[in-house]
């Protein structure tokens, strides 16, 4: 007598098919992404000034408000994948400041070539970067601490320097001297289009966009970035380079810094050594209204750029309208309340349907 084959096992019901397997809804992919407050801010913001100020849809304002944006939003995409690391740099303001007047006090000190105080420059700044970073993995204090002692020196170092070299508080004209145009052309030249021109920085806000936009989808530190932002302990743990991603990502804030520096510079010819201070509150308050939150481990460069075109919009629209611009920092403070309970809404959306 033979045991009966057992009988097969009937076909997996469609609705209990492998979760994994299942595709997304647009919805739910829309509701996962850190920049989607920014987005719906941004479009809320560009409605209001669009009716408040008749001025402001003309394509010569658009530049102006791009312009504006750029500016910040090239500080602001490093800031925010600091963020996502899970750290601050309070010293970027005062850091974007620093590398203009070295490139200033060193070209016409050593009455060089503007190229070599430039280079120098690039040095010196991304060493101030990797200090932030070393001192910070290798004391375990908090950055703010660190940063924070870094902006004080700096402050300081800025004004010393300055006063000390030129005699006054901002640095001498190095318009005269040889690679200056050259110089400007890279870093403050203008994009004729029509009859509207574009100011460079907005070129290179949208090329470091892109670029840390890959490096965090499609790259082994942008997994790194996400992790030591989300659990150092439980990144070092599977072999993600703790010390070397943080490093890394405070010498991406100290070269936007020296962008930044440079386009100060060759816009005017000279600087004034107390700019930058609070600065770095702005920077992080883009990335946050991007999307970017305090604790690390979530976030977006694209994000980061949407909030910084909210401030350009804002501080702009407020000129177009002519509203007293002491109205704009209540606007700033109101945006960032409202930016931080949407961004809170959306992520406990995108877990709860997950």
């Amino acid at each position: 007598m033979t045991a009966a084959a057992p009988a097969p096992a009937p076909d997996k019901a469609p609705d209990l098919a492998d979760e994994r397997l299942m595709r997304r809804s647009l919805a739910r992919r829309l509701l996962g992404r850190p920049e989607l407050g920014a987005v719906v801010g941004a479009i809320a913001v560009f409605i209001f000034f669009s009716f408040a100020a008749d001025s402001f849809l003309r394509m010569s304002s658009f530049s102006t408000v791009l312009y504006a944006a750029s500016t910040l939003g090239i500080m602001a995409v490093p800031v925010a994948l600091l963020m996502i690391g899970g750290e601050f740099d309070l010293s970027a303001g005062v850091l974007v400041t620093s590398s203009a007047l070295i490139s200033s006090m060193f070209s016409y000190q050593m009455t060089a070539n503007v190229w070599v105080g430039v280079l120098v420059s690039l040095v010196v700044t991304l060493g101030i970067g990797v200090f932030n970073g070393a001192m910070l993995t290798r004391t375990k204090l908090p950055s703010f601490i660190i940063t924070l002692g870094t902006f004080l020196m700096l402050t300081g170092l800025n004004l010393g320097f300055t006063k000390l070299i030129s005699g006054e508080v901002s640095t001498k004209t190095i318009a005269d001297m040889e690679g200056f145009e050259s110089a400007k052309v890279l870093f403050a030249s203008q994009l004729t289009i029509g009859s509207v021109s574009f100011k460079v920085t907005i070129l290179w806000w949208a090329v470091l966009v892109a670029v840390a936009t890959w490096i965090l989808l499609r790259t082994r530190a942008g997994n790194w970035i996400f992790a030591v932002g989300g659990n150092k302990d439980a990144a070092r743990a599977v072999g993600v380079p703790v010390v070397k991603t943080k490093i890394g990502l405070y010498m991406g804030v100290a070269f936007a810094a020296w962008v930044s520096g440079q386009h100060l510079l060759f816009s005017f010819d000279s600087v004034q050594s107390g700019e930058g201070v609070g600065n770095e509150l702005i920077y992080i308050v883009a990335a946050v209204i991007g999307g970017c939150l305090i604790t690390g481990g979530y976030g977006s460069a694209i994000g980061s750029a949407f909030g910084a075109f909210i401030f350009g919009m804002t501080s702009k629209g407020i000129v177009y309208a002519e509203w007293d611009s002491d109205w704009y920092k209540f606007f700033l403070g109101a945006m960032l309340l409202l930016a931080t309970l949407l961004n809170a809404w959306v992520r406990k959306r995108a877990e709860a349907t997950a």
